[in-house]
């Protein structure tokens, strides 16, 4: 199958007759959720409406209880083996089977676990190999954990409903019984955790985009792309001419949000693509999302499939899509890794900044050892389990350039304590992407010229040149705030929107980033601060000083076209306005499911399983083979920053090692790495 590159730009804007294929489905869970909306920075403060357990409506309660892998460090050191060009372990992945028997806890260990919840009143039944899923009335839930429940309500703002949740008033600790044998105990707190990593081009609100053109490579004009251009700019199309289509391959998409399925269709057939019109099956985890709505983020998910499949229309698509909470994260890689059937993952959720996982009651204390687990633990062992299993899994960086943390609670700084709402600022990273043993997606612009105008008569208009592929920040929008008459980049909007990109506090520097120049160590001397309300996520006020010089993990690791502003269009059935056709739609959203695509295409040409993309891509950058001969598997973006890191000729954690040449890749993968 080829892709089809004569499809001009009226025909992708002309909406073709929907497919009447759809999705097959399958459920794991009777429960039937409503959507809830994804936290943003204008979701109203939570009204506390009292103990959970004496609340009229209660019922039983589920959480998930994960259990530690054994031989943690064993199975660390094999997933650099395995990953690792050279190693006589290179590619030996694993079975599920020999996972279980070498790394899983024992039969003995779970039912040990399942005995000691009984003691109050709780029934625990085995889910997946490291997860039990415990279910029990929440007065049952506060004696086993030492916790008082509240429920929480949210009422209704702007296009999202009124929802509710419940959350603990203080860390839960593990019972005696279990103690050592627990990694994380998710579900206390099932309030929305994650938002989609989409953007719409913003500015100035009076600015009107006029033209935009870019030089070569592409079909479309920037802004109004598709899957053929990136396969045409990224270099995909050699691969289409080779027969490479993702045939035999399966990816899966992890999201938390559910979509149409007839729109991937829709989208699929207007670029010229055929495709199986059953290569869709949708897994609800724990009873699923509910259904598809715009303030839940269901435009994520439809993203997500269109460009992974559309990038790979020979590949059979599952998409893994569970309730918006830690415990529908957690359950949906656990079930997705157990399950082993798709050959890569992706996901364009973030829960915000890395450090906020601390602040919702996910570590629990074990009292035995004073230890606390998380579910930063219990994800971090299924991406572990995924790469010693051979599935690539992938992450968007985030959208809030080198400030996440600014960036999740739209509080810019400067601190002040006495003025409402203000927050210190600090260079900070989104979680899962700093995990690492995930690979991290983040954004570029692509060259263009961008023209806008700025009055009624559009006289003159106002033309900003981007000579090169940069680093997406979008400060190189400033002249157009210039123009427009607003004093900074905070209040024109545009501040601090870019790829995300910088230093992990939580995760050491993995070995495949040692010595790797432009790698650098967390910045010193920063203090986050805020006061006593901000967004939704703080209801008290916070001090935490961040450790200077730390050296963590640096992301993102490689970056494709994100920036709105010379980004895509999406095919979207809205719960508001219905189906339309959305335009210069970006954000590291895209990144993610590309790199999905990629990856699947690159499983198929090499005849295999690829695992953890992060070796293979550091060892290129290592030994001088990423940039250099003919036919280079990287370009590095040298232009450009997130707002505080640049692009450089090199890694440097705004860009990662660069864009990638897939076909250059490819044949690097194939032959003799």
């Amino acid at each position: 199958m080829k892709m089809n590159k004569s499809v001009v730009l009226f025909l992708i804007l002309a909406l073709a007759v929907i497919p009447s294929a759809m999705a097959q489905t399958r459920a794991d869970s009777a429960a039937v959720h409503t959507a809830v909306p994804y936290p943003t920075t204008d979701t109203p403060k939570a009204t506390d409406r009292g103990a959970l357990a004496a609340q009229r409506d209660v019922t039983a309660m589920s959480i998930t209880v994960a259990l530690p892998l054994r031989n943690l460090s064993e199975a660390e050191n094999l997933l650099r083996s395995v990953s690792t060009p050279g190693d006589p372990q290179y590619h030996k992945f694993l079975s599920s089977g020999e996972f279980v028997a070498r790394f899983a806890p024992t039969n003995a260990e779970m039912t040990k676990v399942i005995a000691g919840l009984a003691k109050y009143g709780l029934t625990a039944v085995r889910a997946t190999a490291t997860t039990l899923k415990v279910t029990g009335m929440p007065a049952n839930m506060e004696r086993a954990f030492g916790v008082s429940l509240h429920s929480y309500e949210v009422p209704a703002h702007g296009n999202a409903p009124a929802y509710s949740y419940h959350a603990p008033v203080s860390r839960p600790t593990i019972p005696a019984e279990i103690s050592g044998s627990v990694s994380a105990v998710i579900g206390l707190d099932n309030r929305p955790s994650f938002r989609p990593l989409l953007m719409d081009a913003a500015g100035p609100a009076q600015a009107k985009l006029l033209t935009a053109a870019a030089t070569g490579g592409l079909i479309n004009p920037p802004g109004l792309l598709t899957v053929a251009d990136f396969a045409s700019y990224y270099d995909v199309v050699p691969l289409y001419d080779r027969g490479i289509t993702g045939k035999g391959r399966t990816l899966g998409i992890m999201t938390l949000a559910s979509f149409t399925p007839s729109d991937a269709f829709a989208y699929w057939a207007a670029v010229g693509l055929t495709v199986d019109p059953s290569r869709i099956t949708i897994v609800n985890v724990d009873g699923g999302p509910g259904a598809p709505s715009d303030a839940s983020g269901s435009r994520e998910t439809t993203i997500d499939v269109e460009q992974s499949g559309g990038i790979a229309p020979g590949a059979n698509v599952i998409v893994y899509q569970a309730p918006n909470t830690s415990q529908g994260f957690v359950d949906l890689f656990a079930a997705a890794v157990d399950a082993n059937q798709a050959d890569s993952l992706s996901v364009s959720w973030t829960s915000g900044w890395e450090w906020f996982n601390n602040l919702e009651n996910n570590p629990v204390t074990d009292p035995i050892s004073g230890q606390t687990v998380s579910t930063i633990q219990a994800i971090h062992e299924s991406f572990l389990r995924a790469g010693l299993q051979g599935e690539t899994v992938i992450a968007s960086s985030g959208d809030g350039g080198a400030y996440e943390a600014n960036w999740d609670l739209g509080c810019y700084g400067p601190y002040s304590p006495s003025v409402d709402y203000s927050c210190s600022r600090l260079e900070s990273v989104g979680y899962p992407a700093s995990d690492p043993a995930i690979t991290a997606g983040g954004g570029t612009t692509l060259a263009s010229i961008q023209e806008f105008c700025l009055n009624a008569s559009c006289t003159p208009p106002l033309i900003i040149d981007i000579p090169h592929e940069r680093v997406w920040g979008w400060d190189w929008l400033e002249p157009l705030c210039v123009a427009m008459g607003y004093p900074d980049p905070v209040s024109c909007g545009i501040f601090p929107i870019g790829s995300g990109g910088g230093v992990s506090i939580t995760f050491d520097v993995p070995v495949y980033q040692w010595f790797l120049p432009g790698v650098l160590p967390s910045a010193p001397g920063q203090v986050w601060e805020t006061t006593p309300y901000i967004g939704s996520l703080f209801e008290i006020g916070t001090y935490y000083a961040l450790p200077g010089n730390f050296p963590g993990r640096n992301i993102p690791d490689v970056s494709f076209n994100a920036d709105p502003d010379t980004g895509y269009v999406v095919y979207y059935t809205s719960s508001v306005s219905g189906f339309g056709i959305h335009k210069r739609v970006g954000g590291t959203s895209f990144v993610a499911p590309q790199l999905n695509g990629v990856s699947t295409l690159l499983g198929q040409d090499a005849r295999g399983r690829l695992g953890l993309l992060n070796y293979q891509i550091y060892w290129l950058a290592f030994t001088g083979q990423a940039y250099g001969g003919p036919h280079p598997p990287f370009h590095a973006i040298a232009y450009g920053d997130n707002w505080f890191y640049y692009g450089r000729d090199g890694y440097a954690p705004a860009a990662g090692v660069g864009t990638m040449d897939v076909a250059n890749f490819a044949n690097l993968i194939a032959g003799p790495f």
